[in-house]
């Protein structure tokens, strides 16, 4: 790395929190693209490879505890952190040089979260459409006046006011096709029981149609085909996951 991408800055006074399971083909990846920051904590909830070792070895700081849901969990390992200002990353991503260079340039407003553009890499590509990028993601942000929502999946941090940053994280999403099907398959089940809690009930026009128009966003409306045949297994998958998510909803009514 050479020129803007080289980071020459004394250590920021901010937590890097990373929930992690099994992770132990991510860590070092993640763990490395934020040696700058004053703490890295791992916030490991039963690993069984060698994650926790990695962890340790790059010098993190690492926690072990049940998981408790996508939401609750990030919360709770954002209260164990050092520092007030929090970098929260999932293991399978990464800070770019770029993004680092601008996070420890910033004058933090404690009232902000801070938004980050992730760009996702599948199946050896970049995936630059189909609604995967800029995928904004609040992740920089100050624990105090933020905190995550207690959703078990799609959760999100609420704050009172959000700002763009301009560099993006990297993003490894799957490891294999396999690994896209199978959560699909999981976060449609939570997806579904979210609903069922909510009160929603099983549609047969969503049952037939939702799916298709899924599709229909992912390739064509946001260019998803413009990313070839990965593009296209995306937008299949997509809509695919729609589907799965009406039909488990319909499971759980008939008990």
């Amino acid at each position: 790395m050479k020129g803007c991408d080289t980071i020459f800055v004394k250590k920021m006074n901010l937590s890097v929190v990373i929930v992690a399971l099994n992770e132990e083909s991510n860590i070092e990846r993640c763990i490395k693209s934020v040696q700058w920051a004053s703490e890295i904590l791992v916030y490991d909830s039963g690993s069984k490879d060698s994650t926790v070792a990695i962890a340790q070895k790059l010098g993190a700081k690492v926690i072990t505890g049940p998981w408790l849901g996508f939401g609750p969990t990030k919360n709770e390992a954002a209260n164990m952190a050092t520092y007030d200002w929090i970098l929260s990353l999932d293991a399978d991503e990464e800070v770019s040089p770029k993004l680092a260079n601008e996070i420890v340039k910033i004058d933090l407003n404690e009232n902000v979260a801070y938004q980050i553009p992730r760009l996702s890499f599948y199946l050896k590509h970049w995936v630059r459409h189909g609604g995967w990028y800029p995928d904004y993601q609040v992740r920089l942000f100050h624990r105090g006046f933020s905190h995550w929502s207690l959703d078990l999946v799609h959760e999100s941090v609420k704050a009172k006011f959000y700002v763009k940053l301009a560099n993006h994280l990297n993003h490894y999403v799957f490891k294999n096709i396999e690994h896209h099907i199978q959560t699909n398959n999981r976060y449609s089940g939570l997806l579904a029981q979210k609903l069922f809690e909510q009160g929603k009930r099983f549609s047969w026009f969503h049952f037939f149609v939702k799916p298709w128009v899924k599709f229909i966003e992912c390739y064509f409306i946001k260019l998803g085909f413009l990313d070839g045949w990965v593009g296209f297994f995306i937008a299949c998958g997509a809509a695919y996951s729609v589907l799965l998510k009406w039909a488990k909803l319909r499971e759980l009514e008939l008990g």
